[in-house]
């Protein structure tokens, strides 16, 4: 009798193992998945991996060549202008049928889809995962997962967006790092209009500021918005804001007293920057301390493009306009610059064999390294030939940009790629 109850109670604890098993290996709510398919990712389940994708929130769109996951893309919607997905065919939810022609079986939106365009979607064969934009670092993280996961599996591809998240928050954590030190804290806000569409503290953007070395002067607010009164009133230090927005700035009677407008410290950001959550929150980042911190832009060994970059982040409208221009991850003539750049210097380096530059080194090979990554716009610091901290951070962003582990240790094998033609240069 007891052996048959020991059996029993061994049957049962089996069974049970066996069901909880079954229900978590999909679900990565809690962490990475026992497998990659199927996996459920909120309320949305995938059996097996997409045949081809659809984008259609630009901002994902951007996570999706962060994590190298491009590949998968079938089409896109007009508003994902990343200039690496423009070959995709244009399509908008509606086209449930062209998509359906085009092998799209998964497709990225920002908002659910209202119930007839989400029934002829399910009926072409199109799962439809809407995922909300991030507003903490530990949002930011779970939303590479999701995207990793509902592309290369809950295992595979949630593990993959785990670390280019964290490679991600290791770069901006050694631009907030190599920020002067300052006795006086300085405030700083991103506002999007004049009617008070304002960065608040529980959005991504509050994230940037910190990152860039502010205090969000719009830190208590929630929910984006604030009336203007209490804008004016906060007076920060610096202004952030969308291209085209200064003049309007300087023509309202409200704002022309504050004294970021009147001392010059308003800078004209392409909102994209802000607003898009893959590798453009660096480009943000990098932007907006080199604007309170030029000595990190005025590198000793800069190119005439950098120069213009660095100079143009002066208040004066049409200098603000053409920076951000000039600037932007979507230009095209600072891609076909940088690329000119790129050619004209990859066919003239031998990198021996068992080269390792690090942070410490010094030396013509360390200086011709810098060189380089000036070129290719990742130096935002002065170089002479030794690698300090901000060469390091140049050396990580290049890393990241190119699809390595951000080590900052330049080996030769991706000294040999950074002399290519093949180098990604910076956003």
């Amino acid at each position: 009798m007891k052996k048959r109850i020991v059996a029993l109670f061994l049957c049962l604890c089996t069974a049970l193992t066996v069901l909880v098993g079954c229900q978590n290996t999909g679900d990565i709510e809690s962490g990475a998945a026992q497998q990659d398919f199927p996996v459920k990712i909120g309320e949305v389940t995938i059996d097996s991996k997409p045949e081809g994708v659809a984008v259609l929130s630009p901002s994902v769109a951007d996570i999706i060549l962060a994590l190298g996951y491009e590949v998968n893309l079938k089409a896109r919607s007009a508003e994902c202008t990343q200039s690496d997905l423009k070959v995709l065919p244009e399509v908008t939810l509606e086209d449930a049928s062209k998509m359906k022609e085009l092998g799209v079986t998964l497709a990225f939106v920002d908002e659910e889809p209202d119930e007839e365009t989400a029934s002829a979607l399910n009926s072409a064969g199109i799962t439809v995962l809407a995922l909300e934009p991030a507003a903490s670092r530990s949002e930011f993280t779970k939303l590479y997962t999701q995207v990793g996961s509902a592309l290369e599996g809950g295992n595979t591809g949630y593990q993959k967006g785990e670390k280019t998240a964290e490679n991600i928050f290791t770069t901006l954590d050694d631009i907030t790092r190599i920020i002067p030190n300052s006795d006086v804290p300085y405030t700083a806000v991103y506002i999007t209009d004049l009617e008070g569409s304002v960065a608040t503290g529980d959005t991504f953007v509050d994230v940037l500021l910190s990152s860039a070395g502010f205090i969000n002067g719009m830190k208590g607010e929630t929910g984006g918005k604030t009336d203007v009164d209490t804008l004016i009133r906060s007076n920060p230090s610096y202004i952030f804001c969308p291209t085209g927005l200064l003049e309007q700035m300087k023509n309202t009677e409200e704002f022309q007293d504050m004294d970021a407008v009147k001392s010059n410290r308003v800078c004209e950001i392409d909102p994209n920057l802000m607003e898009w959550q893959g590798r453009s929150v660096i480009s943000a980042v990098s932007q907006m301390a080199g604007f309170a911190h030029p000595e990190l832009t005025e590198s000793s060994g800069s190119s005439s493009s950098s120069e213009e970059s660095t100079s143009s982040t002066s208040s004066d409208s049409s200098a603000s306009s053409q920076t951000s221009s000039e600037s932007s991850t979507s230009s095209e003539s600072s891609s076909s610059s940088q690329s000119s750049s790129s050619q004209s210097s990859s066919s003239s380096v031998s990198v021996a064999s068992g080269t390792e530059l690090k942070l410490g080194d010094s030396g013509d090979a360390v200086l011709q390294m810098q060189k380089r990554l000036d070129e290719l716009g990742y130096m935002f610091t002065k170089y002479s030939g030794t690698f300090d901290n901000g060469t390091e951070q140049a050396v990580k962003d290049f890393q990241l940009l190119n699809g390595y582990y951000t080590t900052g240790v330049a080996n030769e094998e991706l000294l040999n790629l950074l002399y290519s033609d093949n180098a990604v240069p910076a956003s």
